[in-house]
């Protein structure tokens, strides 16, 4: 296999005392789309900007077209932060040619493909405006256009739909694979597992700064159990060593729990368990263990701990 593009070895990230990266390794290869998942505050945003050389790493290697990231290599990089880096007192078209120049564009074409961008997204109307004008979602739109005007051989995307509404999600979405289709390899950060599953490849899930699993999407899944079984029913699921109650939500008249299969237990023993316990089963078959079930697994509900304060307190972005 070729060199990777993207390449990570030994990574440690500490700031004072607060260690917040521990012996990350991982790589992303050329034209795939890579997950890079994680609760808020466990490394994510961390190690994407010491790869892009604005933090400098206690410890490790980060590689990207094996070396280290220089400024003088951003025309092949389009980076999309989760923080917005536009200039909001400059109109948006003008906003977008300024970019466009910089990424090596002129400002014909700077131009031209700005406005084919903007008539795309629905912001047609809006060049001339401001760019604090806009809502933060249409500044998002504008910020990812900003980062693709130059069909980039990397996209790296920092939650890139965060605060969109569906139909907003999946224009982007769209766009985001038209850019896989133009050869780019893409770094995903987010939070919509149905995003992961729709678009890439391989993924890698960072919890206090370590990997917690790493693998293509099947593999990540059977790492976590695989399959899943899911039993629409009346009456309570009681325990048993066949299988795991992993979640149970009501629906209808009655409920829908997700079994985890113990001890390689098959549909028919799962399912002759709970008839011979008494569970009324009006609907039963067999899923695979969904990417929002294993985050749920790996994260729980809590989104921050105590070195994401730390992190906070010495203002440090997780």
């Amino acid at each position: 296999m070729s060199e990777p593009l993207v390449h990570i070895r030994d990574f440690r990230m500490a700031f004072g005392a607060t260690t917040v990266i521990e012996d990350l390794s991982f790589d992303v290869h050329a034209g795939e789309t890579f997950g890079f998942l994680g609760s808020n505050g466990s490394g994510k945003t961390t190690t994407l900007r010491a790869l892009l050389g604005i933090y400098q790493p206690t410890a490790g290697t980060l590689h990207i077209n094996g070396k280290v990231f220089e400024p003088a290599d951003g025309a092949t990089l389009g980076y999309l932060p989760e923080e917005r880096g536009l200039y909001k007192k400059e109109p948006v078209l003008e906003t977008m040619t300024y970019f466009g120049r910089l990424k090596g564009l002129d400002k014909a074409k700077a131009k031209a493909w700005s406005l084919e961008y903007l008539e795309r997204v629905g912001l047609a109307e809006k060049a001339s405006t401001r760019l604090d004008k806009l809502s933060g979602g249409q500044q998002q739109k504008v910020q990812l256009g900003v980062t693709i005007m130059n069909t980039p051989q990397l996209l790296i995307l920092d939650e890139p739909t965060k605060g969109f509404d569906p139909v907003n999600r999946r224009l982007l979405m769209d766009i985001i694979e038209d850019q896989q289709r133009a050869g780019a390899t893409v770094v995903m950060v987010t939070h919509q597992m149905e995003e992961v599953e729709r678009l890439c490849d391989r993924v890698i899930l960072l919890k206090d700064g370590t990997s917690h699993a790493y693998g293509t999407v099947r593999a990540v899944q059977e790492q976590f159990g695989g399959t899943t079984y899911r039993a629409t029913h009346t009456g309570v699921v009681p325990p048993s060593h066949h299988y795991t109650v992993v979640a149970t939500e009501p629906a209808g008249e009655g409920q829908v729990s997700h079994l985890a299969p113990n001890g390689g237990a098959d549909e028919t023993t799962v399912l002759a368990e709970l008839v011979g316990a008494g569970v009324a089963v009006s609907g039963f078959s067999t899923e695979r263990t969904s990417l929002e079930e294993i985050f749920i697994r790996v994260y729980g509900t809590d989104s921050l701990d105590e070195k994401t304060g730390a992190m906070q307190a010495a203002g440090v972005g997780a």
